[in-house]
């Protein structure tokens, strides 16, 4: 019997060097929600999904229990309802023009932007590994991406969301 569920390489996170420790379950969570949904790509919805049920902080920049049950709502029925438009897509919002190849080993285009946008985001704070706020941030940043579609279907603000995001991020950067 052949197996119809497409598979995606166990690569890190593009760039992963750049990354805390805590974002190898994101990645793993990804990874195998983008199996499951029967995605050949990890994508920035499969990311935001990974990044609420494991990260407290990013969970703390959301307005309450309803919101981000809005939230987990949509993204849990992704593959029996309106994500399976998204099925056999690759997303490529936030990512450069020229590009038009799947990214790194099994990433869409805009998952590996959201990455390099969050690594280079906690660089410029003086951090040395990004983390999952700024894993957030980047993928608010980018209007155009699915995480965002999500987000103002479950009725989130993503402006104010960002705006959350930012002072969480200044309040965690501040030595002392």
């Amino acid at each position: 019997m052949h197996n119809r569920t497409p598979s995606i390489p166990e690569q890190p996170a593009p760039h992963h060097a750049g990354f805390t420790a805590e974002l190898a379950s994101v990645v793993t969570g990804a990874r195998r929600r983008a199996l499951r949904d029967g995605d050949r790509h990890i994508d920035t919805a499969h990311l935001l999904h990974s990044l609420i049920e494991s990260d407290p902080e990013v969970r703390g920049v959301f307005d309450g229990g309803p919101q981000l049950a809005r939230v987990l709502g949509y993204l849990v029925q992704r593959s029996i309802g309106y994500g399976l438009r998204w099925q056999g897509t690759l997303e490529r919002s936030g990512a450069p023009a020229a590009v038009d190849e799947p990214g790194a080993d099994g990433w869409s285009p805009s998952a590996v932007a959201a990455m390099d946008r969050a690594e280079r985001g906690a660089v410029l704070r003086g951090e040395s590994c990004a983390g999952g706020l700024d894993i957030l941030a980047a993928l608010v940043g980018d209007p155009e991406c699915r995480a965002v579609e999500v987000l103002e279907r479950a009725g989130v603000e993503t402006a104010w969301l960002a705006g959350r995001t930012a002072d969480r991020l200044a309040e965690v950067s501040r030595p002392g």
